[in-house]
């Protein structure tokens, strides 16, 4: 007698993450996206040439050893009268590669930017949880701090906090905590639409019936905020933290083209523009065009991600 076995039996292939990822519908809406893609791929190109600068910099545009003043005011892709070197878009007055000093400041701008975005995301999600859940006096000051700072200006909010923490820094620490000042400045600045959110969300949140159970089994507030509520309310957190990225590389700009940014010896896109500035009605056209363009097209990207991202998320257009 012969035992029969089953014929075509196999067992389902799990899917990998990364495979589930990519047939997700958010990612199918991207691709979908022309606008999308194409500021994502800015985005990132812009990102990898800032972090491999070194790498990709034809010269270190900071290292005065390398200079020569008889490179200064190059034309774009024209060999230089005195020196015969040729420079892809040009030289400033000192004869530094413009290329070379919009790769590096980009660097600072990327890195102001996101870092004061992070620090402003970190203090207004931890004021917006504890407005909403804990509620009463606490509520009441968080919330009528961000409704005065809300009055102001942002960039003039940043200009006071700036000034403030620069009179306190030592003179001689002032240009080393030039780029810590300017981040906490922005950061601070920046922190009250996170913290209006998150507050509105919270409210929403901590009445429902996973929030009255994680109570019941005797969870801390500071866990039912941290590991129940905050995972609910990042979605909103994260479109915001994108379109303020591109705010906040534009505020750092702002701040650097006036002189109370960047310091000269880390310049960013703003203090390059600045400096070039002074030179657009002698003719050197090309020391503002370059960095200023690269500034547009940067934050014009990150803002166009940030907005479909906002679509994207948004259940209502669906």
């Amino acid at each position: 007698m012969t035992e029969t076995t089953p014929a075509n039996t196999s067992t389902p292939v799990e899917k990998s993450r990364l495979r589930v990822a990519l047939e997700s519908d958010f990612a199918w809406q991207f691709r979908k996206s022309p606008v999308a893609v194409v500021s994502a791929v800015v985005v990132l190109i812009m990102v990898l040439a800032a972090v491999f600068a070194p790498l990709i910099a034809p010269y270190n545009p900071f290292d005065p050893a390398s200079l020569n003043l008889m490179n200064g005011f190059s034309r774009p892709m024209t060999p230089n009268a005195f020196t015969g070197d040729t420079f892809w878009l040009g030289t400033d007055d000192q004869g530094r590669d413009v290329f070379s000093t919009i790769l590096y400041g980009m660097r600072i701008s990327l890195f102001v930017g996101a870092a004061a975005v992070l620090f402003a995301m970190v203090l207004g999600i931890t004021l917006g949880l504890l407005a909403g859940y804990v509620g009463g006096w606490t509520e009441t000051i968080i919330m009528r701090v961000a409704d005065v700072q809300l009055t102001f200006p942002a960039i003039l909010v940043a200009m006071l906090i700036f000034g403030i923490a620069k009179g306190i820094t030592p003179v001689e620490y002032r240009d080393q905590m030039a780029i810590w000042v300017l981040i906490i400045a922005i950061g601070l600045s920046d922190w009250v639409q996170f913290a209006r959110v998150v507050r509105g969300a919270t409210l929403v949140e901590k009445n429902k019936e996973y929030v009255q159970a994680a109570r019941l089994i005797g969870r801390s507030p500071g866990a039912i905020m941290l590991r129940h509520i905050l995972p609910n309310v990042l979605s909103p957190v994260l479109v915001i933290a994108t379109i303020s990225l591109a705010l906040a590389i534009i505020a750092e700009a702002t701040l650097s083209f006036l002189g109370v940014g960047a310091p000269p010896t880390q310049p960013s896109l703003g203090t390059l523009i600045r400096i070039g500035q002074g030179f657009l009605f002698s003719g050197e056209w090309w020391i503002l065009l370059f960095p200023a363009a690269t500034l547009l097209a940067l934050a014009l990207s990150v803002n166009l991600l940030g907005d479909w991202l906002r679509d994207a998320l948004n259940p209502r257009l669906r």
